[in-house]
């Protein structure tokens, strides 16, 4: 490169996210000057694209499990209406949900339960990758593994179909607590309000209708009623709370990935 006179050029490289950048360049002047600046503009956009590179995959992660969760949600709602419709008879007062697994519609209602299982595993490992929430993780695959459970044991098994109920009950209504609370430990707020007094509400009521359930106390609901009371708040919350994930914006998720 020859020698002369020094030129000061500034490159001002914006993200789509409001993120600025400046970088200086100097170019030399010679007899191939216009060479050497476009080799220092390239290497501007390089750097450029590897930053907006790992902000987009870490933000992927995030959008990912939310969508794995919010289809685990979406197919078991939908299995346990078409379960119910094709059973002869069913009571949603009378009989218990897991009847449905034993009935003429038991394969479509343990599939969907069984899948309700998987895909919150796989959406609570993208969960981890994206946001480090290790608690919050926890809860989600004890939730999951006690779908699995209930697909997998249904109620002619006794005592185990009781355990793994109660696994995926449990654990599901304490998952809604804590993705607040666990927004509070790590300082990040992955939950916000009014998505935050939801999720604790809709967990607590699972937990309130779980402990009448064993007290056998329906408050005239019937046993399918009150478990029902216990269900649905959860799988309300899973289905919020993916869609939550998939509208969580970037840069903060890029910013937790980075603590």
């Amino acid at each position: 490169m020859g020698t002369g006179t020094e030129i000061f050029g500034v490159l001002k490289a914006k993200q789509t996210l409001a993120h600025a950048y400046t970088i200086q360049i100097r170019v030399w002047r010679s007899s191939e000057a216009a060479g050497d600046r476009v080799e220092c503009v390239f290497s501007a956009q390089v750097l450029f694209f590897h930053k907006a590179q790992s902000s987009v995959m870490t933000y992927s992660r995030g959008k990912v499990a939310g969508t794995l969760i919010f289809i685990a949600v979406a197919q078991c709602v939908l299995g346990m209406m078409v379960s119910e419709a094709l059973y002869p008879g069913y009571s949603i007062s009378g009989n218990f949900i897991s009847d449905l697994g034993v009935g003429p519609s038991a394969l479509i209602f343990n599939s969907s339960v069984f899948l309700l299982g998987l895909l919150s595993i796989v959406g609570a490992y993208f969960l981890q990758r994206a946001f480090r929430f290790e608690l919050l993780t926890v809860m989600l695959v004890l939730t999951g593994i006690g779908a699995i459970g209930v697909g997998v044991f249904t109620e002619d098994f006794g005592v185990i179909h009781m355990v793994v109920s109660l696994i995926v009950f449990l654990f599901g209504g304490l998952s809604a607590i804590f993705s607040v609370l666990c927004s509070r430990v790590h300082k990040f707020p992955l939950v916000k309000m009014p998505f935050s007094a939801i999720s604790i509400i809709l967990g607590l009521i699972t937990l309130a209708a779980l402990g009448l359930f064993f007290g056998r106390i329906y408050l005239g609901l019937g046993p399918g009623g009150m478990e029902r009371m216990i269900a649905y708040p959860v799988l309300l919350w899973g289905a919020g709370f993916g869609g939550y994930l998939i509208a969580f914006p970037e840069e903060r998720a890029t910013e937790q990935k980075s603590q």
